[in-house]
């Protein structure tokens, strides 16, 4: 099978479409031959050498797809060859195919193309367990979106309004902010013209908010942890500005907060069954009747990776994008 490849002794590292070994399905799992495949920031950093899978998963990039089943392990039930399927991966997404676990397989809806459910996996399990098994959000609460137009915050923003609680969100530019809105989050600041900080607190009276779901990091967290209200939650996805901060000990005391570290690929494959089962319990009926969808800015062929890349570097994305692999 063919596959991206990192050229690692090249400057920009790209990647090349290449011959590699079709991976061996073991009797749980299932091999996919995969149509579409989709973008996450993890797949930049394992670009650039700083994010390596987990041990014994593929090094080829790719944390999502969705295709169709080739092949089924002997101990695989419920499941034929042939059945659409979507799933999170650890690994082996930018590929002709991938090998996943048969428990973490999810139907493709009938109307759907491969390329929205290939952006549903990543970008909708982090939000989920993120937001409502680590911050535990209820209906009512006020939560704010860090990145909100990105692909995490897309799924986010829809999953927090349809459970009902308020949401507010951070974006980078006036179209951005306007997409949130259209979304369901009732604040949205451009964090270019504003200090997202001081508009939430005139906006809530003083009041701040519950939950927090950051992306950023370091240049973030005083302003994050002053918004918080007693019993406050802050989660951390990634840390794009900078891993250390400061903290005065007395406000996470006195306000009682939960600072929360949280990663999605690392968990062991029982937790990610448990995130899937969870998510679709909860939102599935959602996703199948429109009242939530993935939000895709762009599909590119696979072979178009590189340039795929780069507007995910320079932040120019609304939503996924989205790689397709087979026409």
């Amino acid at each position: 099978m063919k596959a991206m490849v990192v050229q690692a002794e090249k400057e920009d590292r790209p990647l090349v479409w290449t011959e590699v070994e079709t991976p061996a399905c073991g009797p749980d799992e299932v091999l996919v031959d995969v149509y579409a495949t989709a973008l996450n920031r993890a797949d930049l950093m394992q670009r650039a050498g700083k994010y390596p899978p987990p041990p014994g998963e593929s090094e080829i990039i790719g944390l999502e797809m969705a295709g169709t089943i080739a092949a089924l392990g002997e101990k695989v039930t419920g499941w034929q060859v042939g059945d659409r399927v979507c799933a999170l991966l650890p690994g082996g997404g930018y590929a002709e195919q991938a090998k996943v676990a048969s428990a973490m397989l999810m139907p493709i809806p009938a109307a759907w193309s491969f390329e929205q459910a290939a952006a549903v996996p990543e970008v909708f399990f982090t939000a989920f367990v993120n937001l409502f098994m680590e911050a535990a959000l209820q209906p009512g609460e006020t939560v704010l979106i860090h990145g909100g137009a990105s692909g995490v915050g897309t799924a986010g923003i829809q999953l927090a309004h349809q459970a009902g609680c308020r949401v507010f969100v951070t974006a980078g530019a006036a179209e951005k902010t306007a997409r949130c809105q259209s979304l369901g989050a009732e604040l949205a600041i451009n964090y270019n013209t504003e200090d997202f900080a001081e508009r939430i607190m005139v906006y809530t009276g003083g009041d701040g908010v519950d939950v927090i779901m950051d992306m950023v990091g370091a240049s973030y967290f005083e302003r994050n942890v002053d918004l918080l209200k007693v019993k406050g939650r802050l989660v951390f996805i990634s840390t794009l500005s900078g891993m250390r901060a400061e903290l005065d000990l007395r406000k996470l005391m006195g306000k009682r907060l939960r600072l929360i570290g949280s990663v999605l690929r690392a968990r062991p494959l029982a937790e990610k069954i448990e995130i899937k089962e969870r998510f679709m319990a909860q939102f599935w009926p959602a996703l199948l009747d429109g009242s939530i969808q993935p939000i895709i800015d762009r599909v590119y062929p696979i072979q178009e990776v590189n340039q795929a890349h780069q507007t995910m570097t320079k932040n120019e994305n609304i939503g996924k994008l989205v790689l397709q692999v087979r026409a």
